[in-house]
């Protein structure tokens, strides 16, 4: 523990019985601009259920082209009527949002450095005045978007892309972006999954705290001090209703044990199919026997985990339909909730609020503990999530269980046992696996993801353990390369069960682009300069 932590954690625990436990008593959740599920009612499902688009995700990113209620009252008059045309209804009133990036492969013999340079100006997108009707949410920066179909900035996907921002010197757009996640925290109270309506009832894994602390490392120990008041809404957000939870209830995103311990889950306070995902989340709900609400619910808040969707959270490990995401409470994001306890520490401390600090202080120790005791599946040797409702893990082997060691919550002796079942059970030919099942679910094997090599080089790394770090690195660079040599493109996701391989799975086709593909590929050739000579020295064969 940091000295000035452990400073903090006695102020803390002196003061324990003055201060509340958790942020803020039970809420309703905020009313919000509304989804086109919502807008358009009636029409929006026909449109979904009747595959008028391929993608789900094509209705709601189309731009209406009057009212929303003219719409709806002229599509109950027409439906009707004989020869009716949904799919020509739909083009008379719609248009096709502007913009969107357009990625094109790389030059023959061109450098992947070069190439990502290049494409930041073509993944980079303007919202500050979005069409009327739009479900864009506007901005006040430039952002950067992932590419392919997800034409919107989406929310720890940006963390990653940052980290190539940084590297290439783009500063200025990093920055911007952090100050984007501000702005959505003080109009909507959380960052949204992404700038969507359709996102606003969920949001995704919690990086604020770490975007902060990336952009700390370039203008200094004023960044805490600026964005302390959207680092403690966001804690509010996540922490809602926390402190009247009786022992062994959930709240939103709060759960309180039986032992009085209170950790978070993901959620999302819709019941409903996700607009970009309806006609799926329907068949999901329609084969799996339970009541409908309940599907969805589980579906959404797995969504905002950003592995959507992963063995890890079905019942059985394969079937999509036994998803019991609420009733985890997942080693990442209690991880990610450790960091932004720290960080608020950090800050309060900065604007010489010593209580604030250690009231922070004190609860990231708590947490911390809490993980290290409930969330260690020494049967495994790694971390993993917890079921809440029964009082064990779930005994489930995944890259998750690399983030206490990113966050240096893990003790010496479980760090070394994760890098033992890391080493055994996740390191393929092509990188980190994400899980040890292959069930076509896009967060199980044979794909790996780009954020989850990030956290487990560096957490790796943090324990000393960086033979394994260092090869985890040059298997998923090498991976990287070895697709861009025969595409000259940088996909959302790889094959690591071979070395040069694109992914597969999961609800849409291969995306390429791809912002924090770009972002993480630019950290470790930096991290490791060898590696970074030796992708320049690259041949690439477009075809």
């Amino acid at each position: 523990m940091k000295p000035f932590l452990r400073k903090l954690v006695l102020i803390g625990l002196l003061c324990a019985w003055t201060l509340p436990i958790s942020a803020g008593a039970q809420t309703q959740p905020q009313a919000f601009p509304p989804p086109p599920s919502e807008e358009f009612g009636q029409l929006f499902v026909d449109v979904q259920l009747q595959h008028i688009f391929p993608d789900s995700k094509t209705f709601p990113d189309l731009v209406p082209n009057e009212d929303p209620n003219a719409i709806v009252a002229d599509y109950a008059a027409s439906k009707g009527q004989p020869g009716f045309d949904l799919a020509a209804f739909v083009s008379q009133h719609f248009s096709a949002p502007a913009g969107g990036p357009v990625v094109t492969p790389a030059a023959p013999g061109e450098p992947v450095q070069t190439y990502i340079s290049g494409l930041w100006d073509v993944l980079r997108q303007e919202a500050e005045n979005p069409p009327p009707y739009s479900s864009l949410l506007p901005l006040p920066n430039p952002y950067v978007v992932p590419g392919g179909r997800f034409t919107e900035v989406y929310y720890w996907d940006s963390y990653f892309t940052m980290l190539g921002l940084e590297q290439d010197g783009q500063f200025d757009l990093a920055r911007g972006m952090l100050d984007d996640f501000a702005s959505e925290i003080d109009r909507y109270g959380h960052v949204p999954n992404g700038n969507r309506t359709y996102y606003l009832s969920r949001s995704q894994p919690p990086f604020f705290s770490v975007m902060v602390e990336l952009i700390a490392q370039h203008d200094g120990e004023k960044t805490y001090r600026t964005y302390l008041p959207e680092l403690e809404k966001e804690y509010q957000y996540w922490m809602d209703g926390a402190d009247t939870l009786d022992k062994g209830q959930a709240y939103r995103h709060a759960v309180r044990l039986k032992d009085g311990t209170i950790l978070n889950r993901y959620w999302d306070d819709r019941p409903v199919p996700r607009d970009e995902s309806y006609r799926e989340d329907v068949a999901t709900a329609t084969s799996s026997g339970r009541p409908a609400e309940d599907i969805y619910r589980n579906l959404r808040a797995a969504a905002e985990s950003g592995w959507d969707f992963s063995s890890r959270w079905l019942a059985d490990g394969r079937n999509l339909a036994t998803i019991r995401t609420v009733s985890q409470i997942p080693v990442d994001l209690n991880s990610l909730m450790f960091h932004l306890e720290l960080t608020l520490s950090r800050a309060s401390l900065a604007k010489k609020d010593k209580l604030k600090a250690a009231e922070y202080g004190l609860r990231a120790a708590l947490r911390k503990a809490a993980i290290q005791r409930l969330l260690w599946d020494e049967q495994e040797g790694v971390f993993t999530d917890y079921l809440w409702q029964e009082e064990q893990t779930t005994h489930t082997v995944t890259a998750a269980s690399l983030f206490p060691l990113f966050f240096r919550i893990a003790t010496l002796y479980q760090a070394q046992a994760v890098a033992q079942t890391v080493q055994h059970a996740l390191l393929m030919p092509g990188g980190l696996a994400t899980t040890t099942v292959e069930t076509g679910q896009q967060w199980d094997q044979p794909n790996g993801w780009a954020p989850l090599q990030w956290v487990a080089v560096v957490g790796l790394s943090n324990y000393e353990e960086k033979d394994l770090a260092r090869t985890i690195a040059e298997r998923w660079v090498g991976n990287n390369i070895g697709l861009y040599k025969m595409s000259g493109k940088l996909v959302e996701k790889y094959n690591v069960l071979v070395a040069n391989g694109g992914g597969s799975g999961g609800e849409y086709a291969l995306q390429i682009g791809f912002g924090w593909t770009n972002g993480v590929l630019l950290g470790l050739l930096a991290r490791y300069p060898d590696l970074a000579v030796a992708a320049t020295q690259e041949v690439v064969v477009a075809q």
